[in-house]
């Protein structure tokens, strides 16, 4: 099952209802993923800054904890969103602040889910309307965004399953169906020094366009070469800083459904998540072919 929305804005007049948009969305789609949900959001940022969202497990003091690490670096206060942070890290120290809070005691199991100079991502489990009320994401503003609601079939209900997977700054991938060669894949890709946090096959598929786009491919052209190099039923919705792909695989028995305006692109696994958008009657709205890149891009 499981449901997919995304929201790419062609103009900046929607930027501030984008995540009201997006909440809605993933609210219609609870019935198609009840486990757990979760989006990314490209907003605001700066070029020499990397946000990282840190997921925080629930021990006493741990915002304190956060803050105290942030001050022990020399780093802004973080912004707080339930049980997520946000940590600005300039450019140049991204990684001896990564590897700080992946070896601290105090930040006690601290996991780093997404690193962007725009994006954040939020995931948890629960009722996908509860996830987003939760993060507050009905009143986040940004140019494009990309939801999921999880019903696990292979796979426990945890936060480590739910989606998006980001693999790569400012990539990130959601995913309805299933890679029969992900594990094959992944051993090719970790030889390629790539590391995985879960045994999911999404991340596998968020790995391997990272990878891609690392020795030079376009987003449009990697997910081109992923129709020979992965194997199973996929739609895979992908956002980057500047862009927002759709693509299902040869055979396209995922349903997807895609609504375009001069105003806005928007996604969804059914018509319903599509349903009440601004202008949605006079959209253009079609089933992406199978085996086909759909792409655009921020001017």
């Amino acid at each position: 099952m499981c449901g997919i929305a995304g929201l790419f804005l062609k103009t900046p007049s929607l930027e501030a209802q984008l995540g009201s948009m997006m909440s809605g969305m993933l609210a219609v789609l609870s019935e198609r993923g009840p486990d757990s949900a979760g989006f990314a959001i490209y907003g605001s940022g700066t070029r020499d800054l990397v946000k990282l969202t840190l997921r925080l497990l629930p021990v006493p003091d741990i915002e304190a904890a956060v803050i105290s690490a942030a001050r022990t670096l020399d780093l802004k206060i973080p912004s707080f969103h339930a049980n997520h942070a946000v940590i600005s890290v300039p450019q140049g120290r991204l990684q001896a602040v990564k590897d700080f809070i992946r070896e601290s005691t105090i930040l006690q199991g601290t996991e780093i889910v997404g690193s962007g100079t725009r994006m954040e991502l939020y995931k948890d489990v629960g009722l996908p309307a509860a996830v987003a009320k939760r993060f507050g994401l009905e009143h986040m503003s940004g140019t494009h965004a990309i939801g999921h609601t999880r019903m696990a079939t292979e796979s426990a209900v945890t936060t480590k399953g739910a989606h998006p997977f980001s693999t790569g700054l400012d990539q990130c991938l959601v995913h309805n169906g299933s890679l029969s060669n992900h594990n094959g894949v992944r051993r090719g890709l970790q030889r390629e020094g790539l590391s995985f946090e879960t045994d999911n096959d999404s991340e596998v598929a968020a790995g391997y366009l990272t990878w891609r786009i690392r020795e030079g491919a376009s987003l449009e052209d990697a997910l081109k070469l992923s129709l020979k190099d992965l194997d199973g039923f996929y739609t895979f919705v992908v956002a980057t800083e500047s862009g927002f792909a759709v693509l299902r695989d040869p055979v396209a028995c995922k349903p997807a459904l895609v609504a375009e305006t001069e105003h806005y692109v928007a996604f969804g696994t059914e018509y319903r998540a599509l349903a009440n958008l601004p202008g949605i009657a006079a959209a253009k709205v079609f089933e992406p072919e199978p085996a086909t890149v759909y792409a655009w891009k921020r001017n």
